[in-house]
């Protein structure tokens, strides 16, 4: 043999016949019977005749059919011998032929009456060296592989396999397997390489062998659970004959004539009635072994202890009313003026009402700071109509699924948290408290103030579906009451569904009289006291008021009365016999002693101690206070700066401020050219909050107006409004949140826009009465109100030489503001 093992050939080219197959590739070494038709019988016939042999070759499957012969086949066949022509058992002409040797076509040399074709022999030479033994070790081993994983084959095939030691032998023996495909089986041929041909067949088999490896561990998995099913099934027979033989085989029947009691007893509307009956029919016919038998069973008992046409609502008594809301709350009159309306309304509707007509419920949402009794106005206004209560906090609520539930198709689905407290209530038409609705989240698992659109329409919700439940369920007898710190937060479409109460902060006396009727009481049976252990004198309240507490409502009230008892308690306990102790007087003393410094100061009054300081009014979500800016004039440039953490509109108003001021400085005796020569800083203490609106406009004004004059501010007064080039005072909102602001920080006059004065009504006699209102069109009128007499100091002296004769030296600050406002 050759030192080589590529395939070459010194023979001279010779010619044979050419017979073209379709879709059948000859290999070497091998015996096929193919079948054969018009076009390729002569040829056949007429290799016969010369010396049996001819050129075997596969039509190419991606040549146009009406192209040249010699461009139609591939280019490598075999030569075979033709050992026998004749009839086939389906009566179709076919020949018996044996490969001999690779082939490569040339060049075509006849075409009629067959073509012929000039070609040159491809032998396989190699050498025997270690690597093709071990090649050929792992071949066999992979053929062998899979003969055994496949069924049907005879062992006298695989011994063949076995026997077979020549490479080029093997490999193309290999080419008739049935997982070949014909390119496969055409590429095998065109290798003339016998090693890069063995290794084509050991990529191919063991490719084949992790494919028949994942088949067979499937069909094993499959068999195995099917043998499992079967077995569990042959078991549960067996059990189901013990528990007749034992008389517990009526256990599941007992089950289910008890849940179709309960479902009959549920007075379902016709839709949940036959979507129970159809589960229900379902869980007869299931196995009590069965996953989705525990589900079917969980969804009816769902169905049959929800209320669908239960109701528990007293008739309306507005004199009943009344007095409960006079009970559980002080203060509050307009609002509690608005809930009586609302009542009185909903009781006419209810009597005039056709009996087809459905009555529909609005949807109250009280608006307020945090502490001012909104939840508890729900709980007042359940007791009185005769209703149970539920809470729903939707705080940090970001899965629409959360209010809408869980369809059935998953594991552990529920209905939603509103189906949920309907069930928890037991009736359907409770009062249902929808609290801190400002604070719903979203993100992609949907937008839970979205679901609450349907919730909330008493156009809709009477058809309300939960994803669970998946039929309607009447929402409509439900009184939904929302709660919220403000509504800026809320969608407008959800906004627009709802009837908006707002409601402000509590005034001094009001938290007192709170603090003697609720707090005090409440708190003096959490701390283990009796009411005749303790004085509690209104000193003590109104300076736990003042001084440790700045709120709109009354929850850090009540939890430093809390603490002050928490020390009475110990002081009974460590003293001995409580019944022989004198009552425990708490004054304003006691107070200070038992909480410390104070925590909060009148800082108007103690701030406001030189040229350029004024007092604005602020609206936050916990209620109204005052707050301060601070403005520094220096030899400079023309620059105004602002810090604080202000918002543009903020901004905005300082810049209006400073312009108007400017414009009025021959009217305000400041030197027209002072601006020109001084840079002016704003800042707003309390960096750390952000600060915008435009009700700072007046405040700023007059601040700017006091550091360039020389005036100072009245300590007593606090002022808003926002303002214009021309001087004019608008109108701003959340008068009466920053008026009760003002009135707890100490202030006693107010500037506001002559326009607000109707915002007035809306305050407390007894604050209207303690302050003074300064309504005001122009800034001329709160310069006017707000500034004190010219001081003995001049400008010159101001900024050129002090009073005392001295000078004041380039760069240092002339005068200091503080104003503040938020809207």
């Amino acid at each position: 043999m050759d030192d080589e093992h590529v395939s070459e050939t010194t023979q001279t080219p010779q010619t044979l016949p050419l017979i073209p197959l379709d879709g059948v590739v000859i290999f070497p070494y091998t015996v096929v019977t193919v079948p054969l038709n018009e076009e390729v019988e002569a040829a056949a016939h007429a290799a016969m005749k010369e010396n049996q042999l001819a050129l075997v070759v596969a039509y190419r499957r991606d040549a146009p059919f009406d192209a040249p012969l010699a461009l139609r086949v591939h280019r490598v066949g075999v030569v075979a011998r033709i050992e026998q022509i004749g009839r086939l058992p389906n009566g179709v002409t076919g020949m018996v032929v044996r490969g001999l040797v690779r082939a490569e076509l040339l060049e075509q040399t006849q075409e009629h009456p067959y073509p012929r074709f000039r070609y040159v022999e491809r032998h396989d030479r190699f050498e025997r060296t270690e690597e093709l033994e071990q090649l050929m070790t792992e071949v066999h081993a992979a053929i062998d592989a899979v003969l055994e994983l496949r069924p049907g084959i005879p062992q006298e095939i695989r011994n063949f396999v076995r026997s077979i030691n020549d490479p080029g032998h093997l490999a193309d023996n290999t080419g008739y397997s049935p997982d070949y495909t014909f390119e496969e089986r055409q590429d095998l041929l065109e290798t003339f390489d016998v090693i890069e041909r063995l290794r084509k067949v050991l990529a191919f088999y063991r490719k084949q062998l992790a494919l028949m490896d994942i088949q067979a561990r499937i069909r094993q998995e499959v068999q195995d659970a099917a043998a499992r099913q079967q077995r569990e099934f042959y078991l549960r027979q067996q059990l189901r004959a013990i528990q007749k033989e034992l008389g517990e085989d009526d256990k599941e029947a007992d089950e289910l004539a008890e849940l179709r009691e309960k479902l009959e007893a549920a007075n379902l509307t016709p839709a949940a009635r036959k979507e129970a009956e159809r589960e229900l029919h379902r869980l007869s016919r299931m196995n009590s072994a069965s996953p989705e038998y525990q589900m079917v069973r969980t969804y009816l008992e769902w169905m049959a202890e929800l209320p669908w046409n239960k109701t528990t609502g007293a008739p309306i008594d507005i004199a009943y009313t009344r007095q409960v809301l006079d009970e559980d709350h002080y203060g509050l009159h307009k609002i509690k003026e608005r809930i009586l309306e609302y009542l009185a309304v909903r009781q006419r509707r209810q009597m005039l009402a056709d009996e087809h007509e459905r009555v529909r419920e609005p949807i109250l949402a009280f608006v307020g700071p945090p502490g001012v009794g909104k939840t508890s106005l729900g709980q007042s206004i359940a007791r009185a109509l005769g209703r149970q209560f539920a809470r729903m906090s939707l705080g940090g609520v970001r899965d629409e699924a959360e209010l809408r539930g869980f369809r059935r198709t998953y594991i552990g689905s529920q209905p939603g948290r509103l189906i949920q407290e309907l069930r928890r209530a037991g009736t359907s038409d409770p009062v249902i408290l929808l609290d801190e609705i400002d604070k719903l989240g979203h993100d992609y698992r949907g937008d839970p103030a979205a679901a609450l659109l349907e919730v909330l329409d008493p156009e809709q919700n009477d058809t309300f579906t939960d994803h669970y439940l998946n039929v309607p369920f009447d929402l409509s007898k439900v009184l939904f009451i929302a709660t919220a710190n403000t509504m800026d937060t809320v969608p407008p479409a959800l906004r627009d569904r709802m009837e908006v109460i707002e409601l402000s902060g509590y005034t001094e006396d009001e938290k007192v009289h709170i603090a003697q009727r609720h707090l005090i009481p409440k708190q003096l049976r959490a701390n283990g006291l009796r009411p005749e252990e303790v004085v509690f004198e209104e000193e003590a309240l109104r300076v736990i008021i003042n001084d440790y507490t700045r709120e709109a409502g009354v929850r850090n009230l009540e939890r430093q009365i809390g603490a002050v008892l928490r020390k009475v308690t110990r002081r009974i306990v460590e003293e001995g016999n409580a019944e022989t102790i004198a009552p425990v007087i708490i004054d304003g003393a006691f107070v200070r002693s038992a909480l410390g410094r104070p925590r909060f100061f009148n800082e108007a009054k103690e701030r406001i101690d030189q040229p350029g300081v004024a007092t604005g009014l602020v609206w936050t979500p916990a209620g109204g206070d005052i707050v301060f800016v601070e403005a520094s004039v220096v030899e400079g440039n023309r620059e105004l700066r602002l810090t604080g953490q202000l918002g543009d509109v903020m901004r905005e108003s300082a810049e209006a401020a400073l312009t108007y001021v400017r414009s009025r400085a021959h009217t305000l005796g400041i030197d027209p050219r002072f601006f020109d020569t001084h840079a002016v800083h704003i800042h707003v203490p309390g960096g750390a909050v952000p600060k915008d609106g435009p009700s700072a406009g007046i405040t700023m004004a007059t601040a700017l107006a006091s550091a360039a004059t020389g005036r100072l501010v009245r300590d007593d007064v606090a002022m808003t409004g926002e303002i214009t080039l021309r001087g004019r005072v608008l109108p701003v909102g959340g008068i009466k949140e920053k008026v009760l602001g003002a009135h707890r920080a100490g202030i006693r006059t107010i500037i506001l826009p002559r326009r607000n004065e109707v915002d007035l009504d809306d305050l407390p006699p007894d604050v209207r009465e303690a302050l003074t209102f300064v309504p005001v069109e122009t800034l001329d009128e709160v310069l006017a109100a707000a500034l004190l007499p010219h001081p003995a100091a001049t400008i010159s002296n101001l900024f050129g030489t002090t009073p005392q004769g001295g000078t004041v030296s380039e760069g240092t600050p002339r005068t200091e503001v503080t104003t503040s406002s938020r809207v």
